[in-house]
């Protein structure tokens, strides 16, 4: 069977979150230095479609392409371990407390930032010719993207804080939605489908992933984007942080726990057959 009900799939969060909380510290940290890479790599081949082509539709209909391969791999992102950690501390897993759900949001945090910053590092070499000449079209992009991503809330002032944290709420709403589609599939066709459509939808609306941005900033200040690290952290890193714990935990896994789990209606038992 391709399908999976809601009860088995959430079930499958529930072992997924365990797994993630009780595992060693090095195969945390290669599995989320991978994904962090790989999903900057999809950034840098959705803003180099935008620019060539000059249609950001296109853009963000390709850009899961990176989220797709860095799930089928196996690979770990902060937003989804967001959602899935959680669940196996309330469901009183064994061996998932608050230190380990903790431990894995930190060490996710650093590898998925030691990713995404190698692939800045390296996309700024290719856009410069290693630093010899001005940033080119996409590089210019780049430095744009930061900018305006983060000075550009800074200028509206506790009204910018509110959107900024608002879209890093919707944006794991639409990713944490996508890592667990993939679980309500047994096919690789599946899942790669279910998700790409919420992947799609919060790279289109421009809503603020917290890895995404771990590429986009880093990349803006090694490019020229004037702001500053400063900047970057508190008008954008921190608060979507924030925000995409949010919209992932309150939105997709405590909804699907609390209805498909906690409540949900037991089998009926069946009566013996007699003859």
């Amino acid at each position: 069977m391709s399908y999976l009900k809601p009860a088995e799939f959430v079930t499958k969060m529930v072992d997924a979150g365990q797994d993630k909380a009780l595992m060693s510290t090095r195969d945390t940290v290669i599995r989320a230095f991978m994904a962090g890479a790989i999903l900057a790599l999809a950034a840098a081949f959705a803003v180099t479609i935008t620019v060539q082509t000059g249609n950001p539709l296109l853009g963000a209909v390709l850009f899961p392409v990176g989220f797709c391969m860095l799930y089928l791999l196996g690979f770990d992102l902060l937003t989804g371990v967001f959602t899935l950690v959680p669940l196996a501390w309330l469901d009183r897993r064994p061996g998932v407390n608050l230190r380990a759900m903790l431990r894995n949001w930190g060490l996710v945090f650093v590898g998925n930032f030691a990713g995404a910053f190698t692939v800045a590092v390296m996309m700024a070499i290719i856009v410069t010719m290693g630093f010899a000449v001005d940033p080119n079209e996409v590089g210019q992009k780049l430095g744009d993207i930061g900018e305006s991503r983060t000075v550009g809330y800074a200028d509206y002032g506790a009204s910018g804080m509110l959107t900024l944290f608002i879209r890093g709420v919707l944006c794991n709403w639409m990713v944490s939605t996508g890592v667990v589609a993939a679980m309500m599939s047994t096919s690789v066709s599946g899942k790669v489908i279910a998700m790409w459509m919420p992947i799609m939808l919060f790279f289109y609306m421009g809503f603020e992933h917290s890895i995404v941005n771990m590429f986009l900033f880093p990349s803006g200040l090694l490019l020229g984007g004037d702001f500053s690290i400063g900047d970057y952290l508190l008008w954008n890193e921190i608060p979507t942080v924030v925000g995409n714990l949010v919209g992932g935990l309150a939105f997709v896994g405590l909804t699907l726990y609390a209805t498909h789990r906690r409540t949900a209606a037991p089998k009926p038992v069946e009566e013996p057959v007699t003859v």
